[in-house]
């Protein structure tokens, strides 16, 4: 009965997300609820004090990551370095080859720290172009932004500062350059078959003579290439972000110790009051990152100052918005998985994974179930961290895999299925596009299904050559 519990409280998880409804509200509801089920005085309880402190504590790691990276983002459209390093590498590439095009305007913009939500709007004019002057199906182009912001650079290629790349790093002592060969391999692997599939999309679609198409939704006007910044001043602050987190990530666990504690003046005269204690290996990636972003959020204005300042109150309203958005979202996914944890019924689901005899197996398969439940990669790696992490460490140390491994495969195994069709991802890049699900989901499904072979493939790779 309790295994049933859990699993009705997934499902409705699932469902709710899939129609559309916020989480923030329902998975608190859901969890409740399943916990009712249970055991009815525990409600109150664990509500207070299990489902509050773990979205609080979410919130309270990567709160800032979240802002920083949506002031970014706004801040990069502002200026237009967006759309002027999007038709540089389109010349470079060539329009004739629209896809790979897109797919590398997409990896460049979302390895430079930009959200793929704020790459989808930033990318899709630049698409509709070219698919319209190559006279490409328009139902091609939600897959090729998917292949472009929604794998490589989202969890696989070492260095990443998206939020898939960063929460493993408080769970296993990590960093976002983790397991650098073995992200390396995935990516080239899911970019290579990708390309091939998007490709072999386009000649079947040529030889049955469809061609763009007419009487879309959603054309945005064409796009005003004589006023753009210099992409070489444009790809500065996604440089910038990517060297000083990379100096920092090497410089910050040379500046402190394993800990530090330290006492505010009010503190010191409080009595019974301890000092904090602040660990370091569990949040030195975060600091890497958030300086990271912040610098580049200086950089963009330090050489688009008009242009961003014009509309950046907006901006920076919007920014903030959609970061508070965005994290408590993830955070209630967060508290509700620890909540499904704690209940009875879930040792069921752990018992049953846990005869899966490979570790990294079993890890990848429990974040990609979990992450395809949710519709959320962050989501998902969130509520199986919370749930298996000390499992996972044990099984580390016990086989004498490296917890970098760990790392990316968690990392990785996120952005496999979580893309089903209640990801907020997919539903805001069909919505951008002026596409359904009918018509271009097929290939969003397919880079899914490449993007989560590529998991298991990568774990290959490491038994066969050790490679880390």
């Amino acid at each position: 009965m309790g295994f049933i519990i859990v699993l009705l409280a997934l499902c409705c998880l699932m469902y709710m997300a899939y129609k559309g409804f916020s989480v923030i509200i329902f998975a608190p509801l859901i969890a409740m609820a399943a916990v009712l089920l249970v055991s009815p005085s525990l409600v109150a309880p664990m509500f207070t004090g299990l489902f509050m402190p773990k979205l609080a504590g979410f919130v309270q790691a990567y709160f800032p990551v979240f802002l920083l990276g949506a002031i970014f983002g706004k801040v990069i459209e502002l200026s237009g370095f967006s759309k002027s390093i999007a038709s540089w590498v389109i010349k470079i590439v060539g329009k004739e080859r629209a896809m790979l095009s897109i797919v590398i305007v997409c990896l460049l913009l979302t390895y430079g720290g930009i959200s793929l939500f704020v790459v989808v709007f930033a990318v899709y004019p630049f698409a509709v172009e070219l698919f319209r002057k190559g006279d490409i199906p328009k139902r091609l182009i939600p897959g090729t932004i998917a292949l472009g912001a929604f794998t490589a650079t989202m969890d696989a290629i070492p260095g990443t500062p998206q939020i898939q790349n960063i929460i493993p790093t408080t769970f296993f002592g990590t960093n976002i350059y983790a397991a650098p060969i073995l992200g390396t391999i995935g990516a080239i692997f899911i970019i290579v078959l990708g390309m091939l599939y998007l490709e072999w999309r386009r000649r079947v679609a040529l030889r049955k003579g469809e061609g763009y198409g007419s009487n879309h939704k959603n054309e945005p006007p064409k796009i005003d290439e004589t006023h753009l910044a210099n992409p070489l001043i444009a790809i500065l602050p996604l440089i910038a972000v990517g060297v000083i987190n990379l100096i920092l990530t090497k410089i910050i666990p040379s500046l402190y110790e394993k800990e530090v504690s330290f006492a505010s003046t009010a503190m010191k005269h409080a009595k019974g009051i301890m000092d904090v204690i602040q660990k370091i290996q569990s949040v030195q990636a975060l600091w890497a990152v958030e300086a990271a972003l912040l610098v580049g959020i200086i950089v963009v204005f330090i050489f688009a100052w008009k242009k961003v300042i014009k509309g950046f109150s907006e901006g920076a309203h919007q920014a903030v918005g959609g970061s508070l958005i965005a994290s408590l979202n993830t955070a209630t996914e967060y508290g509700f998985g620890a909540v499904i944890a704690a209940l009875p019924g879930f040792l069921v689901i752990s018992h049953a994974l846990s005869h899966i005899p490979n570790p990294l197996v079993n890890e990848a398969i429990t974040v990609t179930a979990l992450a395809g439940i949710t519709g959320s990669a962050s989501g998902g790696l969130g509520i199986a961290l919370a749930a298996m992490a000390d499992t996972f460490i044990a099984h580390a140390h016990a086989t004498g895999i490296p917890l970098e491994v760990f790392h990316r495969i968690a990392s990785m195994a996120s952005g496999g299925m979580d893309t089903l069709p209640h990801n907020g991802a997919v539903i805001t890049l069909l919505a951008v596009t002026g596409l359904s699900h009918k018509q271009s989901y097929k290939d969003i499904f397919a880079i899914t299904i490449l993007k989560t072979v590529a998991v298991f493939f990568v774990i290959g790779v490491f038994y066969v050559t050790g490679l880390v």
